[in-house]
C-alpha cells in the first residue's frame, strides 16, 4: 500500500462516518458548480425510436428510459441476435461491453479470476469519496470472508424458523387491504412487506422500518451511477441519516452484548461475532457499504417481484386462471416471476486481463456489463421467453440472482417471501386487477415498478 493510500485509510478510520459523507457532499456540490452542472439533470427523457431505426453500433443499453418506455425487450433481442457481445464507446457512463446471452453471462459471472467485481458493480461511478466498499464489489478471498459473516442469517434452519413470522406479517398486511376499490399495490403491499422483513433481518426499530426502504431507494437512484432522477443533496442527506441510524444500532447491539445479553441471529449480531467483520464499525465507509448492500439486496429483489407477479398474471390472465385452479403451482411460479421480472437488470465487471468472449476481443480494464434482464429472455434457453408461464419447466434456470461466488445469498429467503404472499393471496381474493398502466422507476439498474393501482375482489364466503 502506498503512503497516500495508508494516510487515506487511516483518515477514514478516524474521521466519523457522518463527517466523511458531509465532506463528499461538499466536494460533489463544488464539482457541479465548477463544471456548471449544478442543478442540471444528466438524463432528459425523450421518445426512444424503434430498435430497427437505430444503427447497431449506436445502441446504448444503458439508457434508463429504455426500461421506463417499455422498449428494452426489442433492443435486447436485436443485440442478442446480431451482436451478443456488443461494444458501446460513447455512453454517458463511458465505454462498455454488453453481454446479453444467457450462456455468455454465466461464463463471465463465474470467472472472477478474469472478470473482477471491483471496484463497483454498477455501470457508472459514484461521486468521489462515496465509493464505499461492499463485499458484492470485492473479489475472493476478501469477498468470501465478509459474505461468510452474514450468510448464516439465511441458513435453512433460520429460514424454517422465520417462515411463521413472515406468514403472520403477510396476513396482517393482506387482512387490512381495501377491497373493491383502487389502491397502490406497490406502496401498500410490496413496500410494506419489504420494510417489515428488512427490520426483522437487521433487528432494526420496527416503528422506523420505512427508513430502510427510503435509504435503499436513494442509494440506487444516483444519476451518475445508473441514470436515476436523483437529487444529490437528498441522497447525501439520506446517507448521513443511514450512517447515524446504523452505527447507533451497531453500538446498541455491542452494549447489550457486553451487558450479558445473548447475541441474536440478525445481521448486525452476525457481523459482530465474526473475526473478519467484528471491527467493521472502525472501517466506516466499508461498514456503511456492506449494510447498504444488505438493505438494497433485501429490498429490490423481493419488492419488485411482489409487484411484477401481479402485473404478469394480469397480462397473462389464462395463467391466473390456471393458478387459481391449482394453487400447488405457486412454488414453481415464484421462479417464473423472478425470471420474468428480473428485478436487477445487470451487474458490472472489469476485465483483469486481455480475453476473448464469444469472438470479441476484450482488453484489460474494459468495463463488461452482464445484462441479466436479457439473459432471462434468451430464446436459446427459454421457449416463448416474453410469455409468463407459471409451470415453465426450466424457470429455475433464470439468472436473476447471478451466478458463481456472487450469487445472491438471500435467494431462498426472497423465494419464500413470494411463495407465502401468493399462498395467502389465493386464500383471500378471487381477483387482483391492475387498473391503468403501472409507473416505472427511472433506472438502468433497478427494474422497478414505482406505482401500480389495483382492485381486489374478495372470495365469496361459502
Amino acid at each position: 500500500m502506498s503512503i497516500a493510500d495508508t494516510v487515506a485509510t487511516t483518515a477514514r478510520s478516524i474521521i466519523p462516518m457522518e463527517l466523511q459523507i458531509r465532506g463528499a457532499h461538499l466536494y460533489d456540490k463544488t464539482r457541479r458548480i465548477v463544471t456548471r452542472t449544478d442543478g442540471q439533470v444528466m438524463f432528459t427523457e425523450t421518445p426512444i425510436p424503434p430498435v430497427d431505426d437505430v444503427d447497431l453500433a449506436d445502441i446504448d443499453l444503458s439508457n434508463p428510459f429504455l426500461y421506463r418506455q417499455g422498449l428494452w425487450k426489442s433492443y435486447f433481442e436485436r443485440v442478442r441476435n446480431e451482436a451478443p457481445v456488443h461494444f458501446q464507446p460513447n455512453s454517458p457512463f463511458g465505454p462498455f461491453w454488453s453481454v446479453t446471452r444467457h450462456a455468455d453471462i454465466i461464463a463471465v459471472d463465474k470467472n472472477h479470476k478474469v472478470f473482477s467485481a471491483e471496484p463497483f458493480i454498477i455501470i457508472g461511478k459514484p461521486p468521489r469519496f462515496m465509493d464505499i466498499a461492499m463485499f458484492i464489489a470485492m473479489d475472493p478471498p476478501r469477498h468470501d470472508s465478509q459474505r461468510a459473516a452474514v450468510q448464516g442469517v439465511v441458513a435453512p434452519k433460520n429460514l424454517r424458523e422465520m417462515e411463521d413470522l413472515i406468514r403472520s406479517r403477510v396476513q396482517e398486511v393482506l387482512d387490512d387491504l381495501p377491497v373493491n376499490q383502487p389502491f397502490d399495490w406497490v406502496r401498500t403491499v410490496s413496500v410494506e412487506l419489504t420494510a417489515r422483513m428488512l427490520a426483522t433481518l437487521l433487528d432494526f426499530p420496527y416503528e422506523q422500518r420505512h427508513k430502510l426502504v427510503e435509504w435503499s431507494d436513494l442509494a440506487t437512484a444516483m444519476e451518475q451511477t445508473n441514470g436515476g432522477p436523483s437529487d444529490n443533496d437528498e441522497v447525501f442527506g439520506a446517507m448521513v441519516d443511514a450512517a447515524k441510524g446504523l452505527s447507533a444500532l451497531w453500538h446498541d447491539k455491542a452494549a447489550r452484548k457486553a451487558a450479558g445479553e445473548e447475541p441474536g441471529f440478525d445481521l448486525i449480531s452476525l457481523l459482530q461475532a465474526n473475526d473478519d467483520t467484528k471491527d467493521l464499525i472502525d472501517r466506516p465507509l466499508e461498514f456503511l457499504g456492506n449494510l447498504t448492500l444488505l438493505i438494497v439486496g433485501g429490498n429490490d429483489t423481493t419488492r419488485n417481484s411482489m409487484s411484477g407477479g401481479v402485473l404478469a398474471l394480469n397480462e397473462f390472465p389464462d395463467q391466473f386462471e390456471k393458478l387459481k385452479a391449482n394453487p400447488d403451482l405457486v412454488p414453481g411460479m415464484v421462479s417464473e416471476i423472478i425470471r420474468w421480472q428480473t428485478p436487477l437488470a445487470y451487474m458490472r465487471r472489469i476485465a483483469k486481463e486481455d480475453t476473448i468472449l464469444n469472438g470479441q476481443f476484450i482488453r484489460k480494464g474494459d468495463k463488461v456489463v452482464m445484462w441479466y434482464a436479457s439473459g432471462n429472455r434468451d430464446e436459446r434457453v427459454f421457449d416463448r421467453p416474453n410469455d409468463f408461464v407459471i409451470d415453465r419447466k426450466n424457470a429455475r434456470n433464470h439468472i436473476a440472482f447471478g451466478f458463481g461466488v456472487h450469487r445472491c445469498m438471500g435467494n431462498r429467503l426472497a423465494e419464500m417471501q413470494l411463495r407465502i404472499l401468493w399462498e395467502e393471496l389465493l386464500i383471500r381474493f378471487e381477483n387482483i386487477e391492475v387498473v391503468g398502466k403501472p409507473e416505472y422507476v427511472q433506472s438502468n439498474f433497478v427494474r422497478g415498478i414505482s406505482k401500480m393501482m389495483v382492485t381486489l375482489t374478495p372470495k365469496q364466503q361459502a
